[in-house]
């Protein structure tokens, strides 16, 4: 087992990676608190529990751009003294930035914190590895302070109007292709001392915004899901839908046509394909209670009650949905969501689910976990 400690596991990017390595089996997580830099025992007890420590705490915007600056290397060089103090010499991945060329502070903040990390790895002979990240996006991050890609998602599940200051060309990587690289690095398979981690997709940035309109429109607006060609598109999707308002967007009533022969209801509108299955539950009993990082799933009760729970990955508040299949409706399961489903009537439960195909069905990523 390789123990893991992530400084800003809080963080976007480290609450994705540590969701990822937490699913891996020869990895043991050491908890971090944002906290430990300003108590100096907590910090040299977290550095000599790692095998590997994954420096990702640092600031990104601010006002001033010197306190970005004086913040990420005074970062650094906590680090690095407790270490030291503990004689220590865990595995060192620094997560640097591509901007690391450019001409501003938090650029020259990750090149200087980087040669910092270099001297103290050769003066003690440990391992350093600095991982040059390109610009990433994914689920939960911060609008206006991760990424593009967070603030137009945010803007346009919110009744906000996104604005294109320059049209250039942004190169991207999704989250959970970065936590991924991390894990490579982790597990000793990167060699390079300075590895420049590459990036799966460059676009102008008013083709993002289009991609993301169109999924406003067909997903937010038609309940239709729209069609995704490539991985890159599977992940922005995702990465739209996790914006949303969860309470308030679900669930979703669907228009139920009745005559003297029954009912019918349209549950799934689709630019693309999928399998469709439907369920049947009894009374009192739940199915699911696990999580998807990369499916893409609706659930559509048609007949009896049911309680539909959905928990996100890393947080305490459980969303309770009450469908009734007198009234269908339907609850989409974003990714990163424990979720499970109960007949809380006393008839029957029967449910609809689809799925996407864009996945090697024999390459799962369901994972078990109570909502």
């Amino acid at each position: 087992m390789i123990r893991v400690g992530i400084t800003g596991q809080a963080g976007f990017v480290g609450t994705h990676l540590y969701n990822f390595l937490n699913i891996q089996e020869n990895t043991e997580l050491i908890p971090f608190q944002d906290d430990f830099f300003l108590d100096e025992t907590k910090l040299c007890s977290f550095v000599k529990s790692c095998d590997v420590i994954v420096h990702l705490a640092a600031m990104n915007r601010h006002d001033d751009p010197q306190v970005i600056y004086d913040t990420n290397i005074q970062l650094v060089q906590s680090l690095i003294n407790a270490m030291e103090r503990e004689n220590v010499q865990p595995h060192i991945l620094f997560s640097s930035s591509t901007q690391e060329e450019n001409d501003n502070l938090y650029g020259k903040s990750k090149r200087d914190g980087r040669i910092l990390f270099e001297n103290w790895a050769e003066k003690v002979n440990a391992k350093f590895t600095a991982m040059i990240v390109p610009n990433v996006f994914g689920p939960f991050g911060r609008p206006n302070y991760n990424s593009v890609v967070a603030t137009f998602c945010h803007k346009l599940t919110h009744g906000e109007t996104p604005e294109i200051h320059v049209d250039g060309s942004v190169k991207l990587i999704y989250v959970q292709e970065l936590a991924n690289e991390f894990f490579r690095a982790i597990c000793g398979e990167i060699e390079e001392d300075n590895f420049r981690v590459p990036y799966s997709k460059e676009i102008k940035v008013s083709e993002i915004l289009s991609l993301l309109k169109k999924y406003k429109q067909s997903y937010f607006a038609n309940h239709t899901f729209p069609e995704l060609n490539g991985s890159f598109e599977i992940n922005l999707f995702n990465t739209f839908r996790s914006y949303f308002d969860l309470e308030k967007h679900y669930p979703v009533k669907l228009v139920k046509h009745s005559d003297p022969r029954g009912s019918f209801v349209e549950t799934v509108k689709l630019e693309m394909g999928g399998q469709v299955s439907f369920s049947t539950t009894v009374p009192g009993i739940t199915r699911g209670n696990h999580y998807h990082t990369r499916k893409i799933e609706r659930f559509a009760v048609i007949k009896g009650k049911a309680l539909i729970q959905l928990r996100r990955i890393g947080s305490d508040e459980v969303l309770d949905f009450y469908l009734d299949g007198d009234e269908p409706a339907f609850v989409d399961m974003p990714v990163w969501y424990t979720h499970n489903i109960k007949n809380i009537g006393e008839e029957e439960l029967l449910t609809i689910f689809w799925i996407n195909e864009f996945f090697d069905p024999n390459d799962s990523d369901t994972y078990f976990e109570e909502a």
